[in-house]
């Protein structure tokens, strides 16, 4: 006895069994089983005369989605199951790490570019243009946490370059740390909105960028962990 043959057989056991089962059983659970049976029983047939005709693995290969029935005390529910959703269903998003060409003690007009920093109770409005020609931009990191800030109640945003960008990083760093303010620091723009620019003492060779916000203590938890989640690709 062939493998199709037992399966057939297999199937039609299941088909008795199950309009055994429906004389029990009234209504909508009833009729779904009857459905079950004749269905599962069509199928198996269908498969063995495939199989006979070589071409059985075909009809297996077919199948791209299965009913699922399941019969407790509770009326007959019916399902298709579909490919679980993993993590990173959706791209991280990219951030830019751009040199500053000025900050200006305003908010920026319209026409003028750059990112304005709104002004709080205790910093002026600022207008910030950096260099997107002459920075990082897209690029995808390959982690990042939210984590609490130094400054009581803060929060940041720690981000890990993969290592063609650290390397890259260091010598855009590098480049800027020994020149005058505000051309030693870097905007970190996120999928284009700005999220700080810190200045640079010296080449970054470690491959990791703290983002605080424009101010340090601007951003509370909740921002962070969105933030970070965004950025991170095995979210």
């Amino acid at each position: 006895m062939n493998d199709s043959t037992e399966e057939l057989l297999h199937e039609t056991l299941l088909h008795d069994t199950l309009h055994t089962h429906v004389r029990e059983r009234d209504g909508d659970v009833g009729a779904h089983l009857v459905g079950l049976a004749d269905g599962a029983l069509r199928v198996a047939r269908r498969r063995q005369r495939l199989t006979r005709a070589g071409v059985g693995v075909a009809l297996a290969a077919a199948v791209a989605t299965a009913w699922v029935a399941v019969a407790d005390d509770d009326p007959l529910r019916a399902h298709v199951v579909q490919p679980a959703e993993g993590r990173g269903a959706t791209r991280a998003a990219t951030i830019a790490l751009l040199p500053v060409t000025s900050a200006t003690e305003r908010a920026c007009t319209p026409a003028g570019g750059g990112y304005t920093v709104q002004r709080t109770e205790t910093h002026p409005a600022m207008c910030i243009h950096a260099d997107a020609a002459g920075g990082m931009s897209d690029v995808r990191v390959s982690a990042a946490k939210a984590e609490k800030g130094s400054v009581k109640g803060s929060w940041q945003v720690e981000v890990t370059l993969t290592p063609a960008d650290r390397t890259r990083f260091a010598t855009l760093s590098g480049s800027l740390a020994s020149a005058p303010a505000p051309r030693n620091q870097f905007a970190i723009v996120v999928d284009g909105k700005f999220w700080g620019a810190p200045s640079v003492a010296h080449s970054i060779t470690v491959g990791r960028v703290e983002i605080v916000g424009a101010y340090d203590g601007d951003l509370t938890s909740a921002m962070a962990h969105d933030l970070a989640q965004r950025l991170d690709p095995g979210r």
